[in-house]
């Protein structure tokens, strides 16, 4: 027999699972362990208690009962015998007429079958019946032992011998089905990720610390907001209203956290801190809720499960209700059983009394009662799961009674779980809500970010420089901490992977700001940030994927003086970056575009006017239409890099202001175009490097004006004379071709001041290459040179001397007396300058400070 303990022990589930668990759940239960408890009762006084008492029909007693006797009196038998605990069976019958009454006192071992026996003389008579009063019925203790036992099986009625064993199986099978959604693994395992997130909301300090500092902070606003206050000095804009924003700018609005003038303020302390560990963990808790919803809100198990579970309660009551209703009766004290062992004991017939039927039918009908409160309560439960749609769920009542206004409606089995909560406390709901807000969790990453990143760590952050500026660098923040606007002296700020930046009114007190940089960082401004920044701003990097990304206020910055863009900006999207036009940047010289154009965006030509150079950074994409070039008439710099062209265009030639053109890494072959060159009056700087060039014409001797040419990394196998020509060259960069001789003509390039070579195949110096005294960078290295010739002490003005990589067996001893040149700018193997006498050496490493530009 099952003990109660081990048949609980199904119902025991996690106490944690208790707020899924509405009140018909836990009555059904209560309900199901009292019915355990009638099983196991009923089964035990059946292993202790439970039996038959048979005695046999004489037939005289049935012949009396059939007919009665003459003189109209009933015959009333009495019979009483002894359990089986040993004691000896005795029958006693009282009867009133003609019938024969047996005594006690005489043993059923002495009893004849008969009622009435002849006997041999009348003496014998006499005193048998002053010796016996009963009727004889000549059965022994072990035949009324083996009759019950047999009549037991018999004549009892199945369902009194078993009903307390399947009161026990039914009630497992209920118990089980209340709680199999709890232990099914498709379910169980979701039951248990949201029980475990639900109490970490619940009890997280971000639901009272950070909601009171939250409450306080929109009190106070609401504070000033009534009278007039204002915590900071709004920037006053010096230029008119022309240029702000539209309604459609993306700009910040006070509406993010909403309280009712109706509803009393509650006093919350003055500061309220979260600290980094409970930020963490509220944080890490809005990661865990996002991450749970995706993943339970796309099915719906959990829901039918429980419907399931509950249509099988709903049946099973059902079936239990009917059957047990018919066998209600069959629960008799008296039975009649015939063991058809008449050839034994001599009786066919015997009537028998069941000691446990008043019992187990009391039992029985105790059970049908619980059985049907369970019943109904499965049927309110049905009632519950339908009358409303639990696979949806609405936060409203929690927008309307907190300040997060954003929490999103539920559904699916997200919903249901939800709902099943609301039953146990609605509170938990509330609480959880807030972790489903947006603005709940930027709320608490402003928080989390303004307690670590203060006045004094971003103090240590900021650096100086190229450009000798201050400068500070933000990477991969939640956002944009409060005390960055307070480093007023800062001159470039740096936002990077900050999806969450927000530049409030307090920039306005970063007086020195003059370029930002966003990084992959879509960053919204006030009103007043934006006037600010508009008036001020004179540099701005945008980087993105998508051009979509570039906040629209970028366009309205009139005094804005660089931009660079950095991005997607295909056929497809040229059409959205056209929307916005760039025409209201009025005074815009320098427009960097970093991107996979296969044209020049025709918005550009509204600030052509004004743009005084324009770069454009391909990916590989090829630039085809170029005719939008000829409309910049004021361009002073052009670059366009790696944009697959293979000659140069003819769009350029039309740039009469052009100074510096820097052509890097296309596929041009041949320049043959250059002698149009001639038009361009003021061009001083061409670059062709990184191209497929084998040959330079002799044309080029028409750039009269030309002071820089960078050849390197074509395919040039010579130097022509007409290179030569160019009586202003100060610079000329031919490295990494397949030059082999260095012309002697390069003697009459009496301004050059830098030379590189680097990377060819020279094996001899020309002496009238050191007849160019201006040289300062003299760049030679990965060469096949033999010697250095003495006549480099005649480079007074030597400042960078590259050697390493040549054959040379010894440096010369004149080295020492190029007065500019030290150890530092001469870049040579270690054991050549070991091989120089002592007095050089000591003059190469001489530490003096002497100016140096290269002017590349």
């Amino acid at each position: 027999m099952f003990t109660l303990a081990e048949v609980a022990s199904l119902n025991d589930i996690q106490p944690t699972y208790r707020i899924l668990k509405p009140w018909w759940d836990v009555f059904m239960d209560y309900l199901a362990v009292v019915m355990l408890m009638v099983a196991i009762f009923a089964g035990t006084m059946q292993l202790t208690k439970d039996q038959v008492v048979c005695l046999p029909v004489l037939q005289s007693t049935v012949n009396s009962k059939a007919q009665p006797s003459a003189s109209g009196k009933a015959d009333f038998t009495t019979v009483e015998t002894t359990t089986a605990q040993g004691e000896a069976a005795s029958m006693r019958t009282v009867s009133f007429g003609s019938a024969p009454t047996v005594t006690p006192d005489v043993p059923l071992s002495r009893a004849t079958s008969s009622q009435y026996q002849p006997t041999e003389s009348g003496q014998e008579l006499k005193k048998e019946q002053k010796d016996s009063s009963g009727r004889k019925t000549n059965l022994d203790f072990q035949q009324y032992v083996f009759i019950n036992q047999m009549c037991y099986h018999l004549a009892l009625p199945w369902y009194s011998k078993y009903f307390p064993y399947l009161v026990l199986i039914h009630t497992i099978i209920l118990i089980v089905s209340s709680n199999f959604w709890f232990k099914y693994p498709k379910t169980c395992s979701k039951i248990e990720h949201f029980v475990s997130i639900l109490g970490k909301c619940f009890e997280s300090p971000w639901t009272t610390k950070a909601l009171s500092e939250t409450a306080c902070e929109d009190s106070e606003e609401n504070k000033q907001r009534l009278t007039g206050a204002q915590s900071l000095p709004k920037y006053v804009s010096t230029s008119s209203d022309e240029g702000s924003p539209s309604a459609s700018t993306p700009m910040i609005t006070k509406s993010g956290f909403k309280f009712s003038a109706d509803k009393p303020m509650i006093e919350v302390p003055s500061v309220t801190i979260l600290d980094k560990k409970d930020g963490e963990q509220a944080k890490a808790l809005f990661e865990k809720v996002r991450k749970f919803r995706a993943h339970v809100e796309d099915s719906d198990l959990i829901y039918k499960l429980y419907v399931g579970q509950t249509v099988i309660k709903t049946v099973k009551f059902i079936f239990i209700l009917c059957y047990t209703a018919n066998f209600v009766n069959t629960i008799s004290f008296e039975h009649i059983c015939n063991p058809k062992v008449e050839h034994l004991i001599g009786y066919t017939q015997f009537e028998c009394t069941h000691n446990m039927a008043y019992m187990l039918k009391k039992l029985l009908i105790s059970y049908i009662s619980l059985i049907c409160v369970y019943g109904f309560i499965c049927l309110y439960t049905l009632f519950w799961l339908f009358r409303i749609p639990l696979k949806e769920y609405s936060f409203e009542k929690v927008r309307e009674e907190s300040s997060f206004s954003d929490i999103p409606d539920v559904k699916n089995d997200f919903a249901f779980l939800l709902h099943m909560v609301d039953q146990y406390d609605q509170l938990y709901s509330k609480r959880f809500g807030v972790f489903l807000s947006e603005v709940s969790e930027n709320k608490l990453r402003e928080i989390s970010l303004n307690h670590e990143w203060t006045f004094e760590k971003l103090r240590q952050h900021v650096s100086r420089n190229a450009q000798d500026k201050q400068e500070l660098h933000l990477f991969m923040l939640s956002g944009v901490p409060d005390a960055v606007f307070d480093l007023t002296d800062l001159d470039v700020l740096k936002l990077e992977l900050i999806p969450e930046a927000k530049i409030p009114a307090k920039i306005s007190q970063m007086t020195n700001l003059q370029e930002l940089h966003l990084c992959h960082c879509p960053a919204k401004v006030e009103q007043t940030a934006f006037s600010f920044l508009r008036d001020h701003l004179r540099c701005l990097h945008v980087k993105f994927t998508d051009v979509a990304e570039i906040p629209a206020w970028v366009y309205l910055l009139k005094n804005l003086r660089e931009l660079y863009l950095i991005g997607n900006l295909n056929s497809e999207n040229n059409k959205m970056i056209g929307l916005e036009s760039l025409r209201e940047l009025r005074h815009l010289k320098i427009l960097h575009v970093k991107s996979n154009l296969t044209k020049i965006p025709p918005n550009i030509t509204d600030v052509a006017p004004h743009l005084t150079k324009l770069v454009i950074h391909n990916d590989g994409t090829k630039l085809v239409v170029l005719n939008s070039l000829k409309k910049m008439t004021n361009v002073a710099e052009l670059e366009l890099q790696n944009c697959e062209l293979e000659r140069i265009p003819h769009a350029i030639f039309s740039l009469s202001n052009l100074q510096e053109l820097d052509l890097k890494s296309n596929s041009i072959r041949t320049i043959e175009e250059i002698i149009s060159f001639q038009h361009l009056k003021r061009l001083t700087c061409l670059k062709l490097w990184h191209n497929k060039i084998v040959n330079i014409p002799s044309s080029i001797t028409h750039i009269k004006n030309l002071e820089s040419l960078y050849l390197s990394n074509n395919k040039l196998e010579s130097l022509p004379a007409a290179v030569f020509s160019l009586q202003k060259l100060r610079c000329l960069d031919v490295s990494y071709n397949s030059i082999a001789l260095i012309p002697v003509e390069i003697g009459l390039l009496q301004n050059l001041q830098h030379f590189h070579i680097t990377g060819n195949k020279v094996d001899v110096l020309p002496k009238q290459l050191f007849k160019c005294v201006k040289l300062r960078t003299l760049s030679l290295g990965q060469n096949c040179i033999n010697s250095i010739p003495d006549k480099v002490s005649q480079l007074l003005q030597l400042t960078h001397l590259e050697l390493k990589g040549n054959c040379l067996d010894r440096l010369p001893t004149t080295l020492g007396q190029c007065q500019l040149l030290r150890k530092s700018g001469l870049v040579v193997e270690d054991h050549l300058f070991d091989a120089l006498p002592s007095e050089v050496k000591e003059v190469l490493n001489q530490d003096t400070s002497i100016p140096f530009a290269n002017g590349i």
